[in-house]
């Protein structure tokens, strides 16, 4: 029985050690493996099997990491995609609030102002169609239409510019706020940009990351 243990947990640990994705999901995909390993070998075991037998022979019949890491790695990047432009899509009212915060600070309405204020509706509409494009292109619509290879990787560089973005935008809300009459305002409008900056940069680059590690077109898919 400890052989059977340490064959599987062994092979699952190989497997995790190389999958990088969100945690929760990859949790649950290490675990549907590992019971799904478990049960193979219980039914072997059942036929008359030796335990450690059971455990080699389920464990060929999953196939070998490489083989099992491609399928698997893509799922989690398609999964960390959309947890990218989930990130982004929370953003957005995040920054339309940091919007609205200079307006109502009442700073003087010379270009300074005005060019914060367009930078933040830009790269809240950036955040905003970064999330609808990507949630519905691996939605329900990917089971129809093949998600684009290209587009982790795109989220990733898009979410990466949003978050530098985000990061220039809460710093001039920081230094506007010296000059503002109701500088509190501009402080936590700087607040919650560079929170913005901090979320969307952070899942950013875990799905660059992915998206290098995604598998040439074709291999591991059905």
């Amino acid at each position: 029985m400890t052989a059977t243990g340490d064959v599987v947990e062994d092979y699952v640990a190989s497997l995790a050690a190389n999958l990088h994705g969100p945690a929760r999901v990859k949790g649950r995909m290490v675990e549907e493996i590992r019971d799904g390993l478990r049960d193979t070998v219980e039914a072997h075991a059942v036929g008359g099997m030796p335990y450690d037998r059971a455990a080699h022979q389920a464990v060929r019949e999953f196939g070998t990491g490489a083989e099992l890491l491609p399928h698997c790695q893509r799922e989690l990047t398609i999964a960390q995609t959309r947890h990218t432009a989930r990130t982004a899509a929370l953003t957005v009212p995040f920054l339309i609030g940091c919007w609205l915060l200079i307006w109502t600070a009442d700073l003087d309405r010379e270009w300074p102002s005005r060019l914060l204020t367009v930078h933040l509706a830009g790269v809240a509409a950036t955040a905003g169609l970064l999330a609808a494009t990507t949630l519905a292109a691996t939605g329900p619509l990917a089971l129809r239409v093949p998600t684009p290879r290209r587009l982790p990787l795109a989220v990733a560089w898009t979410g990466t510019t949003a978050g530098a973005a985000m990061g220039i935008a809460a710093l001039a809300l920081v230094a506007a706020s010296i000059l503002a009459a109701h500088w509190p305002l501009m402080v936590l409008a700087g607040a919650l940009t560079a929170a913005s900056h901090a979320m969307v940069a952070s899942s950013a680059r875990a799905c660059r990351r992915c998206a290098r590690l995604l598998p040439p077109h074709g291999a591991g898919q059905a």
